[in-house]
């Protein structure tokens, strides 16, 4: 048999993979996402942010793009951006521990899991109402308190997993639960731009970063980095940041006016609002915070025909309005020429129907 060469079994030599990734400050015409994003960044213990909208709304793109914006970790230049598929499995996502390893020596070796290889980046998330709900659960948990806790065969292991959580979905594929959906800290429903210009303007940006990534790249730069040094700036300042009885008071006011359950939703709008402050490096945090914030805390929470910011009158309320106005006020389905038609209703008496004969014969 005639040997090959070494170059012959290797094949030809493959050209490493480069991925440029979109800038965080090129995104277009989607304000109350990048604020979001921002904010769960500075304040990972908010919980995540959950983005629905239809198809090509830059779901993803912006969800990439974010990872750009965090501080370096110790062991890379770059912060991680890690992607949970949905065939995981529970220990691929909290990682595992092997037990033959504690048996033979004592020591506890630690399969990671993504949320250990996530730590200090993103943890991203694509159609997460199709994720099966022992994985969000699971996904939730570590997310809003940084630990994670590795257990088996009664050996129970924990460390920090501190990452930034972003699910997308699309409505049009199915909901989450409602259990689910209330623990994302904050979230934004995308819509398809309806003006030509922004959409131009959509369409231009990226094809230009298609055509020149790399260009595209460097004009943005300067702004890459004055958001990642502001997001890094926020963090340290969270500590410095305190909550007065108004502002405790306005998030509750928002939380009543919607009808949530718990008190999530108030201490989600507290740590946004902490977080919109010290991004934008101020001393304290006001009202106006909480109502920047409020939308992205309440809107997956409020309960149906809750609309407006307003609590809604009680019971008695809405009866005595109804009494004060009593019959000359007109239906809401009366025509503008009154019902000209309409007579007052007349009292029949009514007889019993006697039967007069069974049932008739069966056919043969």
């Amino acid at each position: 048999m005639t040997p090959h060469s070494t170059e012959a079994i290797a094949g030809p030599k493959l050209e490493p993979a480069s991925r440029t990734t979109f800038p965080f400050s090129a995104l277009i015409g989607q304000p109350m996402l990048q604020r979001a994003l921002l904010l769960a960044a500075i304040d990972p213990g908010i919980g995540g942010v959950l983005i629905s909208g239809p198809r090509g709304t830059a779901k993803s793109t912006a969800a990439r793009a974010l990872a750009a914006l965090l501080p370096p970790t110790p062991a890379s230049s770059a912060a991680p951006f890690v992607t949970l598929p949905l065939s995981a499995t529970v220990e691929q996502l909290v990682g595992t521990l092997d037990v033959e390893d504690v048996l033979r020596d004592g020591r506890l070796r630690l399969a990671p899991g993504l949320v250990t290889r996530a730590h200090h980046g993103v943890l991203y998330v694509d159609e997460v109402n199709l994720l099966p709900d022992a994985l969000v659960d699971a996904l939730l948990d570590v997310a809003a308190s940084g630990v994670n806790t590795v257990e088996r065969d009664g050996i129970s292991q924990q460390h920090a997993a501190r990452f930034v959580l972003v699910g997308t979905m699309n409505p049009e594929e199915g909901e989450l639960r409602p259990q689910l959906l209330d623990r994302f800290g904050l979230s934004v429903a995308l819509a398809n731009p309806s003006e030509a210009g922004q959409r131009m303007a959509i369409v231009r940006a990226r094809l230009r970063f298609d055509e020149d990534p790399l260009g595209v790249a460097e004009a943005h730069a300067g702004e890459q980095a004055r958001l990642a040094a502001a997001v890094v700036a926020a963090r340290a300042g969270l500590v410095r940041l305190a909550w007065s009885d108004a502002v405790l008071q306005r998030a509750a006011e928002c939380a009543l006016a919607a009808g949530v359950d718990g008190m999530r939703a108030d201490l989600v709008m507290l740590r946004a609002a902490r977080a919109l402050a010290a991004f934008e490096d101020r001393t304290e945090v006001t009202t106006d915070d909480v109502d920047a914030v409020a939308e992205l805390a309440l809107a997956h929470r409020r309960e149906e025909g809750r609309s407006s910011p307003a609590p809604e009158p009680n019971a008695d309320t809405r009866q005595a309005a109804r009494t004060s106005a009593g019959s000359s006020a007109p239906s809401a389905n009366s025509s503008p020429m009154g019902d000209w038609g309409a007579l007052p209703p007349i009292p029949e008496a009514t007889a019993r129907v006697q039967p007069e004969g069974g049932w008739p014969a069966k056919k043969a």
